[in-house]
């Protein structure tokens, strides 16, 4: 145990030191062919026999998986056939785009270094790259362009928190996170400059609970006026992840929402879900949620909340029961599992002149936001 918190201190260290991280690419798309082009600045191709070859910019090279190896062509070279291949950038503004199984060309563009190799059936491109740009990237896809400053800096350092939290997940796949939700969405570089310069100005900067430890570090689009406390939605709780009233996000978009069923589909759901009465009086199967609740309740019988939202793809868990004629709608309040930021609330917040520091305070509780170098590592 003591050797593995050291290595998992020295991983995080190496990385701070370095200010760089590996995210492994289409990780969810396992591709079999990619096409690498130079985009700005300069690569050098070693693909580990002995030979370097410097890669033009805007000249495409072309890897297939052929045989448990890589095949690969560029317009200008012979044709070769090697184990891994790696694309170094040499001046360090090094910018490069992927097109995997011959898909369309796509405005998705990459910095740093690119190492592809096969494993088990796929071609894997590991991206090791500036951490800077990462979370750059990472708030474009988990929170979009073109809104607030503050906003941005709070979205930064959520995604640095999970970053450093999170950075040996995948530490025997030889990469720290991939680009999917499995880790963070990443789908390459930011073009906002605003949200680029929320990165840089945040740099470092995590949230810490009061024993110094890297929180979990939720958000969701919409509470609907009210998070959920995290023992609520998973296993266990956090102190720093407690319910919170927050009147921010309630005229947002995603603050309401409303879906019918039939009575008679309804009744079959709850009847399939272990209901056995009968309903001489529809209106007994009202439910009302003006704070969030962990069950649905009618009579005798219960369900949880959370099997309902699973079970019915809703939006989220918060919303009240009405039965009218031969109709049961469902009153829905905000969209995702509630625990954490807000990230409609948090807008609104930024809009109104809060600080980040103010933001994340207001929707963690008890947290300290220090640089990742305070804080204590435990794995």
């Amino acid at each position: 145990m003591k050797f593995k918190l050291i290595f998992s201190f020295l991983i995080i260290f190496c990385s701070v030191a370095s200010g760089q991280v590996k995210i492994r690419l289409f990780a969810n798309l396992s591709p079999g062919s990619a096409v690498f082009s130079t985009i700005d600045g300069s690569y050098e191709m070693n693909p580990f026999n002995g030979e370097i070859i410097t890669v033009s910019k805007g000249e495409p090279v072309i890897l297939i998986k052929f045989n448990g190896k890589i095949a690969v062509k560029t317009r200008n070279e012979k044709g070769f056939i090697c184990d891994s291949v790696l694309f170094s950038g040499k001046t360090g503004n090094d910018y490069f785009s992927l097109r995997i199984n011959g898909g369309p060309l796509t405005k998705q563009y990459y910095s740093g270094d690119l190492q592809c190799f096969p494993d088990f059936g796929t071609l894997e491109c590991i991206n090791k790259t500036d951490i800077d740009k990462y979370i750059a990237g990472v708030v474009m896809a988990e929170g979009g362009a073109g809104k607030n400053l503050e906003f941005f800096k709070t979205q930064a350092i959520i995604a640095r928190t999970y970053m450093y939290k999170n950075f040996d997940k995948h530490a025997q796949d030889k990469y720290n996170l991939c680009d999917n939700t499995h880790c963070q969405a990443f789908n390459g570089l930011s073009s906002d400059s605003l949200l680029n310069e929320a990165a840089i100005e945040t740099r470092g900067l995590v949230i810490l609970d009061k024993d110094s430890i890297l929180i979990i570090s939720a958000f969701h689009s919409n509470c609907g006026g009210e998070t959920s406390s995290s023992e609520d939605v998973w296993l266990s709780g956090q102190p720093y992840l407690k319910s919170v009233s927050d009147p921010y996000c309630i005229r947002s978009r995603s603050a309401a929402w409303q879906k019918s069923y039939s009575l008679s589909d309804w009744l079959k759901y709850i009847r399939r879900s272990g209901f056995y009465g009968n309903v001489n009086d529809p209106s007994m199967l009202n439910f009302s949620q003006e704070n969030r609740l962990s069950d649905y309740k009618t009579a005798t019988f219960s369900i949880s909340l959370r099997t309902m939202r699973s079970d019915l793809n809703l939006r989220s868990t918060f919303f009240s029961v009405v039965t009218e004629g031969d109709s049961v709608i469902l009153k829905g309040k905000g969209y995702g599992h509630g625990v954490g930021l807000c990230q409609e609330g948090a807008m609104a917040m930024a809009v109104k002149g809060f600080r980040y520091r103010e933001i994340i305070n207001f929707y963690y509780t008890g947290v300290i936001i220090s640089d990742i170098k305070n804080a204590v590592i435990l794995h």
